[in-house]
């Protein structure tokens, strides 16, 4: 495992050491290794940082780099031969923008993606990694898996542990209609359970990894937020007009929501994920994803990491209280 102590990455070594497996982490040694792992110690982006793994032979390697490509491929050709498999977590932002709903692993790439690239954009440096480990491993032995919205405890993007936060606040929750909208995301440990199971069957190729659409819906996940927090929050179901039309940005500042009928939510709320199921995907209930993810969140003081790389989600106090104050919103139920 490469990394292996924040979110997906710990989510595919706790799954692992669950399973029996003999578990090996390479990172920056910058966090605590999960108990039972040997671990080794280097740092990818510089000179030697790879040397750690200069020796040894493994059944499969799991990467989910999504800078600089230039260090997957690096990675790929110094494990080439020493390792039976290689899996790296990709993302769906891989295709061309937009995806129209309903889109599968055939979909149109993005284009001018490269191999030994350094750090662009996110597209194209999680589709240049995906280049990189087929170009060492060969289209038999590389296991792409593109992974849509990632949600579950050790998160460190700050979607749900900002709603969770946020409900357990309480008082009137700006929620982004309408409150049926289809949501679709992968719990961090059903991902990692079916990145295991597909090395166990010697799958290769690219895979959507996300749950089948309509999982759950905007109103379910955030009800079930207030429940798991224990909060008289009170949701207030506003039109999607008229959170556009406040300047409010989907995704970003209300995390996870985006509106429907859109690009986006064909994009990050359609995909087709048949062959992910037809191989053992199998997704737990929002209910759980969320209660897990709160009790998680406590128990480290109530602050989720934050990834450096990424950009901070959530709304504005001061901006929810306007726009709830202009539009009246639909009260909801929290039960």
């Amino acid at each position: 495992m490469l990394g292996g102590t924040e979110f997906a990455g710990r989510a595919v070594v706790e799954a692992a050491l669950g399973r029996g497996w003999d578990v090996t982490v390479l990172n920056r040694g910058r966090h605590a290794p999960v108990p039972g792992t040997r671990s080794l110690t280097g740092d990818r982006t510089a000179p030697g940082g790879l040397d750690a793994l200069a020796e040894g032979a493994w059944d499969a390697v799991v990467d989910t780099w999504s800078a600089a490509p230039r260090a997957v491929q690096e990675t790929a050709r110094l494990l080439r031969g020493r390792v039976r498999r290689y899996v790296y977590v990709s993302s769906c932002s891989v295709y061309d923008w937009a995806p129209p709903a309903g889109y599968t692993e055939d979909a149109p790439l993005v284009e001018g993606a490269e191999a030994d690239a350094g750090q662009t954009d996110y597209a194209h440096d999680k589709r240049g990694g995906e280049l990189a480990v087929v170009e060492a491993f060969g289209a038999e032995h590389s296991l792409l898996v593109r992974a849509g919205l990632i949600l579950g405890p050790y998160e460190n993007v700050g979607r749900l542990p900002w709603w969770l936060t946020r409900i357990a606040r309480g008082g009137p929750v700006l929620a982004p209609g309408p409150h049926d909208l289809p949501l679709q995301y992968v719990d961090v440990r059903d991902l990692a359970e079916w990145t295991l199971g597909a090395v166990e069957q010697e799958l290769s190729g690219p895979y959507n990894l996300i749950s089948p659409q309509g999982h759950t819906t905007m109103g379910e996940l955030l009800e079930a937020c207030a429940r798991a927090t224990g909060s008289d929050a009170e949701l207030r179901w506003t039109e999607p007009e008229i959170i556009l039309d406040a300047g409010i940005e989907p995704w970003t500042q209300l995390p996870v929501w985006v509106p429907p009928g859109t690009d986006l939510h064909d994009a990050l709320h359609a995909a087709d994920v048949s062959r992910a199921v037809a191989t053992g995907l199998s997704c737990r209930p929002a209910e759980e994803t969320v209660a897990d993810t709160w009790s998680w969140l406590t128990s480290i003081g109530g602050t989720a990491p934050q990834r450096p790389d990424r950009t901070r989600k959530g709304l504005d106090p001061e901006v929810e209280a306007k726009v709830l104050a202009g539009s009246g919103g639909v009260p909801g139920t929290t039960s």
